[in-house]
């Protein structure tokens, strides 16, 4: 049997000599510097954890909620859950500022006559932050109106009256001004007396739970209802997660998202409420889809069946943050609302989509309108 004893490899002295020199004992200084030098190195460690712990933390929900998304993109949409000839389409302010002309609306009248397109919401403001809209900005909108009527019988014009708020900086329109709510009522008289069929209101950005916006939307309905004309809003999205505007506010500053009880307020006093549903931040088209079916099926279940649903297509091609072209098509968006119309109400007949926007859309636009919704 083999010694299991260790051996040792240093050189061992002979009988009656000295070994090798220890080697010095440190000096105090030595002895600090080590101890400092592995607290530091424990203080990273710790904090390296804690780095990766966070991370985990903020990115296991993200991961788990755009799977969510990916699967909410699978499966057939229902049978039937395509156009009600509900739909719109935002128009460019060059249709009331003299650039358009019969020609234009000629061409426009051939390419919508086969769709379900029956509401045009016209930019026709932006209105002024004090409310007020001045007549020098639409001087075309009676001629406009006259030739929509006349070329495509039953679809109404809608003025689309827009401005900036002032919730994230300090220009813009102040809703709390009870004067500026006033002004904004009488520019929805001024463009009712030109002739148009209702008020399209586009403020943003819009915070969640905003008692002013509700009651210049009451103000705003009671003049429209006394016309017998539409009254239409677009709308922001509703929080993908319970409160996630609240968070989002907190880290960006910008909360972006309505609950889906504040988005129900404000369809119970309008006509119609258009869902802004693209500058999502989704990166790829089924995870965009995916969105859109959810944000469909949140939208449906907070608005009431008297109210004319319509979810945003993107008809525009852009790439900065928040909206990636390649990713937010309108083959994707069409897909993902049929499918959250057939999962929520596959019979709802006040619902529709409504196209962003007209000038910057393309063939491919109108054909993935045409073949995924029209049919």
């Amino acid at each position: 049997m083999e010694d299991t004893e260790p051996r040792s490899t240093a050189p061992k002295a002979a009988d009656g000599e000295a070994g090798p020199p220890a080697p010095p004992a440190p000096d105090d200084e030595s002895r600090t510097d080590g101890a400092e030098g592995n607290t530091k190195k424990g203080r990273l460690r710790r904090t390296r954890r804690i780095t990766l712990a966070v991370l985990l933390v903020l990115l296991l929900p993200l991961l788990t909620a755009e799977t969510a998304l990916r699967v909410n993109y699978t499966g057939d949409p229902a049978d039937g859950t395509h156009t009600r000839d509900r739909d719109a389409i935002w128009l460019g302010h060059a249709w009331v500022d003299g650039r358009k002309d019969d020609a234009d609306l000629a061409a426009f009248a051939r390419r919508v006559k086969a769709t379900g397109i029956r509401d045009l919401y016209v930019h026709t403001g932006p209105m002024e932050h004090d409310g007020t809209l001045p007549e020098s900005l639409h001087p075309k909108a009676r001629w406009l109106i006259d030739a929509v009527h006349r070329e495509l019988p039953g679809v109404r014009v809608q003025a689309f009256l827009g401005d900036v708020l002032a919730t994230e900086s300090p220009d813009g329109m102040r809703l709390e001004k009870a004067a500026t709510r006033a002004a904004v009522v009488d520019s929805a008289r001024q463009v009712l007396d030109v002739g148009y069929d209702g008020v399209h209101l586009d403020l943003e950005p819009l915070h969640s739970g905003d008692r002013n916006y509700l009651s210049l939307l009451d103000n705003v309905r009671a003049v429209t209802r006394a016309r017998d004309a539409q009254l239409s809003v677009a709308a922001h999205q509703i929080d993908p997660l319970p409160g996630f505007h609240s968070f989002w506010g907190t880290v960006a500053g910008h909360p972006k998202w309505w609950s889906q009880a504040f988005f129900g307020q404000v369809a119970r006093r309008v006509d119609q409420i258009a869902v802004m549903s693209y500058d999502t931040m989704q990166p790829l088209e089924s995870l965009y889809g995916g969105y859109v079916a959810q944000q469909t099926a949140l939208a449906l279940e907070a608005t009431p069946p008297t109210t004319h649903l319509l979810m945003g297509l993107p008809f525009y091609h852009e790439n900065r943050f928040g909206h990636w072209n390649h990713a937010e098509t309108v083959a994707a968006a069409v897909r993902g609302v049929r499918l959250g119309l057939s999962r929520t109400d596959a019979d709802r007949e006040r619902f529709g989509v409504a196209a962003y926007i007209d000038f910057a859309a393309t063939e491919e636009d109108w054909a993935s309108y045409r073949d995924g919704w029209v049919r």
